[in-house]
């Protein structure tokens, strides 16, 4: 970066300014595509958003609750590292460069503010798809601190979630769409096997309510998460937490493990179940089995189980 360029370029827009980007970097440098553009013509670093566009495939780039703006890393596929772009952000200050957040991507560009990377919790990861909708992977999503613009309130669906100070667990109704793939991939489309797994947990739970026994389902937030993780159905009267899958193969069976056991951590139990439309195979079954969870599927017109405690009596 040349220090006469630098010197003779002022700065002289204030948040709330519109510009056309093809402008903004005839006059400041920087690159003409993409979210995160450093200059080599003046000491700034800019960053481009779309928080609506965003949102719908579970970027959450805007004001949170700790009254910070945040960020989410670039890299379209796979993990996101430190590298590009990313370094910039976080290394913006020791290398004397301004950090300017505008509003769009292209053509008309609203300007919001300047702001500088947490010093103390500077980023932190989460999960969110690749480009297109893909495959869930990690993204770095950075805190950033505002210099000449005031905190506002949080304006998407995850800021509203958490400046309502959720409980680490709260109850909801089963009738409560809401899932992790809500907040992480809410553009995806639900699959077929999803259409079948609601199914089968209302059957179950219209089942239990024919019996004498109420279920609902849980929202978690574990400590240091910014998603939400949410279980498919919480019978507390039998003490039986569920996991249902809309189809009975060996990948599902695996996953229902795993999040049971994640689940488990945060919600009062003594049973925990994988749901699935039909009986599994043997060795599906003592799988299920070597990891403390039942297996339920319908049969008649009911439901059986391989551990009778997990059905009413």
């Amino acid at each position: 970066m040349s220090e006469t360029a630098s010197d003779t370029v002022e700065w002289q827009l204030k948040p709330g300014d519109q510009i056309e980007r093809k402008v903004l970097h005839s006059k400041f440098g920087g690159r003409t595509q993409g979210g995160i553009g450093p200059s080599a013509k003046t000491p700034n670093v800019f960053v481009f958003t779309d928080p609506v566009a965003g949102e719908k495939h579970g970027y959450y780039d805007d004001w949170m609750p700790d009254g910070r703006f945040h960020y989410s890393g670039e890299g379209q596929y796979g993990d996101q590292r430190m590298i590009s772009g990313n370094a910039s952000i976080l290394n913006h200050q020791a290398e004397g460069r301004a950090l300017r957040v505008f509003q769009g991507a292209r053509g008309t560009v609203t300007y919001r503010g300047e702001f500088t990377v947490d010093q103390q919790n500077p980023w932190y990861s989460a999960d969110a798809p690749e480009t297109n909708d893909g495959p869930l992977r990690k993204v770095i999503v950075f805190r950033l601190n505002p210099v000449d613009t005031a905190p506002q309130e949080p304006a998407t669906k995850l800021g509203r979630l958490l400046v309502s100070h959720p409980n680490q667990v709260d109850d909801l109704p089963l009738e409560r769409n809401e899932s992790e793939t809500t907040f992480v991939n809410p553009n995806q489309e639900p699959y077929e096997a999803d259409r079948k797994e609601a199914r089968l947990v209302k059957a179950f739970a219209d089942y239990l309510t024919s019996n004498g026994h109420q279920s609902g389902r849980q929202r978690i937030l574990p400590p240091g998460e910014s998603r939400p993780l949410f279980t498919d159905l919480h019978a507390k009267g039998l003490g039986l937490l569920i996991e249902a899958k809309g189809s009975v193969t060996r990948e599902n069976v695996r996953m229902a493990i795993g999040q049971l056991a994640d689940y488990s951590r945060f919600v009062d139990h003594t049973i925990r179940a994988i749901l699935l439309p039909s009986e599994p195979r043997e060795d599906l079954l003592a799988l299920a089995k070597t990891q403390d969870c039942a297996v339920i599927w319908p049969e008649g017109k009911g439901f059986t189980s391989t551990n009778p405690k997990a059905l009413p009596q």
